[in-house]
């Protein structure tokens, strides 16, 4: 098991008791390792710096008493943004309606990078509009997702634009 999952597993059932939910962790860096946690509120509200706050002490604490890093390590703690990565089959159901930017693993009809409106998911699919029609990628081939930060999120008091 890589190091982020790890930690996924060591501090999801401490943030899901405060209100939170694990979006992503990552690790990188050369040097010195970057431990980057992307968290979101169970509720949908907006995550506000108290949040982001809140989480990186609790988070500190889980990962002082594991001691899953070797050596020393930054610990970034942060919200998905409105440019929130597509991780989880459920983020891509959430989203439906929401324009999107994936990339593929490998191509696919001789392309690797879409840009569209997400209109839904299966176990193993996402449907994607295109100007040019609809494609369906498999969930399991896409390297990257992103929203597109245009208009609003829909299920948050996130918007985008103009108010």
């Amino acid at each position: 098991m890589s190091l982020p999952e790890r930690v996924e597993r060591m501090i999801a059932p401490s943030l899901a008791e405060m209100g939170y939910e694990v979006v992503r962790v990552l690790a990188y860096g050369s040097g010195r390792l970057t431990l980057q946690v992307m968290a979101e509120r169970t509720d949908q509200r907006a995550m506000s710096l108290d949040d982001c706050t809140r989480i990186s002490r609790t988070i500190s604490a889980l990962l002082d008493v594991e001691d899953p890093i070797a050596g020393s390590y930054v610990l970034e703690v942060s919200s998905p943004g409105l440019d929130r990565p597509l991780v989880r089959p459920k983020d891509f159901e959430r989203f439906v309606g929401c324009e999107a930017r994936l990339e593929t693993k490998s191509p696919i009809n001789g392309r690797r990078r879409f840009r569209g409106r997400l209109m839904g998911v299966t176990a193993e699919r996402v449907r994607l509009a295109l100007e040019d029609g609809e494609v369906e990628l498999p969930l399991g081939g896409i390297e990257t997702a992103r929203l597109v930060s245009e208009g609003s999120v829909p299920g948050s008091d996130v918007h985008r634009g103009r108010t």
